[in-house]
């Protein structure tokens, strides 16, 4: 299949490798299509094992307290990693948790990896899942110790021993290939940084020379998206100019797809990248403020950010970019609904405003037109520019939570103004909200607004 690789798996005390460690470390290693050898080894972790995976795996505290530690067992793990491509049920997890654990004793892993799950879904197009206990059931493998290290490899030895039979030894060789190809990053970037990307929610950030912030995005699949951009940078004459000025890339894991938005928005503004435009700050931030009088000229006035507060918010409408954008909206409602634009108070001067004289305007400003009249059609033609009132007594909480990194997040709202993130409920109640009074942002407002018309938001009210 491959001329130097090892078949591995791990065994660990959860899912999370800056939190959790290893407990069993089982592999097979081939040269040229033959096994040369085999080993496994318990593991003490020197953390507690949690009762859930003691039930799961078998493997219990005293199992593994008078096992080596990663540190003991790395030279030899070492030895069978070099040159070799590390083949694994997801890899990425046992990948993630290796460097995590060599990292802890000052190593850091630059290790080539195949992962069998791609391999299953390549050869094995027809049927939709493809872990080790889906392709057990439907060929029929046997695995006396399932969900313990040597087990599990046991399982891929199989999957590869059948795709020989099914498929043929140059059919697999071929989408091994395929799967092992290098995917291209732009120059200066480690290529190892592929395994190390996520494929979960988060936030990427792309940095040019002297750690200027070239671009800021998101993506419920962090690797997929960030690759794309140099899969395509053919084709785009941005994604071009962002692959060739690129030194650097970090990302932000989220536990959904609401708080990368939320994130997002947020480092847009405050690192304002050069290749960012819709989400940068909004320096003219406006709205208009309507009257509750149709007597009290003029109808409507322009307000900036710092008067989009929450006792404003009925008579609120639209919010603007720039002034230039609420006046072209004005304008195009004064002429659909034959509005004045003198009463409005966009117009000066004495006597009938222009619009009157060329019969756009139904002449309240000269008193033809009844006042009242004039107001309500005014409202009308503001009714789809309303803004939301906020729809709870006082705080909120959006919960997220991802079950691929078990990460969880609590965004805490309060009249469209996004507060914080927290990671646990438990800190929600300890939350104290900054003395510094956040202003209104357009982009919260849509985002929470879009969030909870979805029907979707599991809101936690304080």
């Amino acid at each position: 299949m491959l001329p130097n690789y090892i078949l591995l798996d791990l065994e660990t005390t959860g899912a999370i490798p800056l939190r959790d460690r290893i407990t069993e470390i089982a592999l097979v290693h081939f040269k040229n299509g033959i096994e040369v050898d085999r080993w496994q080894t318990l593991v003490n972790p020197k953390i507690n094992i949690p009762d859930f995976i003691q039930s799961l795996t078998g493997i219990t505290n005293q199992m593994v307290q008078d096992s080596p530690t990663f540190e003991e067992a790395s030279g030899k793990l070492l030895g069978y990693l070099d040159g070799a491509v590390m083949c694994a049920h997801n890899v990425r997890f046992d990948h993630g948790f290796l460097k995590a654990e060599f990292k802890r004793i000052g190593i850091d892993l630059k290790q080539k990896v195949l992962c069998t799950v791609k391999l299953s879904r390549k050869l094995y197009p027809q049927y939709k899942s493809h872990g080790l206990s889906a392709i057990m059931e439907r060929h029929n493998f046997n695995c006396t110790n399932r969900h313990r290290a040597m087990g599990d490899v046991e399982v891929m030895l199989q999957l590869i021993d059948l795709a020989k039979k099914e498929h043929g030894l140059e059919n697999l060789e071929m989408a091994v290939a395929e799967l092992s190809k290098k995917q291209t990053l732009p120059s200066g970037i480690d290529g190892h940084l592929i395994d190390d990307m996520p494929e979960t929610s988060g936030v990427y950030l792309f940095y040019g020379e002297n750690n200027l912030p070239l671009y800021i995005g998101k993506s419920v699949n962090l690797r997929s998206r960030i690759m794309s951009h140099f899969s395509s940078d053919h084709s785009s004459t941005k994604e071009m100019r962002i692959s060739q000025q690129i030194k650097h890339i970090e990302w932000v894991e989220t536990a959904g797809e609401f708080g990368a938005l939320l994130l997002e928005s947020r480092l847009i503004k405050e690192l304002q990248p050069i290749h960012n435009r819709k989400l940068r700050r909004e320096r003219q931030l406006c709205s208009w403020l309507l009257s509750n009088n149709p007597e009290t000229l003029p109808l409507i006035s322009l307000v900036s950010e710092e008067q989009i507060i929450p006792k404003n918010m009925n008579n609120l409408f639209g919010t603007f970019r720039s002034k230039k954008q609420a006046m072209d909206i004005i304008l195009k409602i004064a002429d659909e609904y034959s509005l004045c634009l003198k009463v409005l108070g966009v117009e000066v001067g004495k006597g009938s405003c222009f619009r009157s004289q060329i019969k756009r305007c139904k002449g309240v400003c000269v008193g033809q037109e009844d006042k009242e009249l004039h107001f309500l059609r005014l409202k009308q033609a503001f009714h789809s520019l309303k803004l939301k009132s906020w729809p709870f007594k006082g705080k909120i909480a959006i919960k997220e939570f991802n079950q691929q990194n078990q990460k969880v997040e609590l965004h805490i709202f309060d009249q469209w103004r996004h507060l914080d993130t927290l990671k646990n409920e438990i800190d929600m109640y300890d939350f104290k909200e900054s003395k510094q009074i956040l202003a209104f942002d357009l982009d919260t407002y849509q985002l929470l607004s879009r969030h909870l018309s979805n029907g979707h938001a599991n809101v936690i009210n304080f």
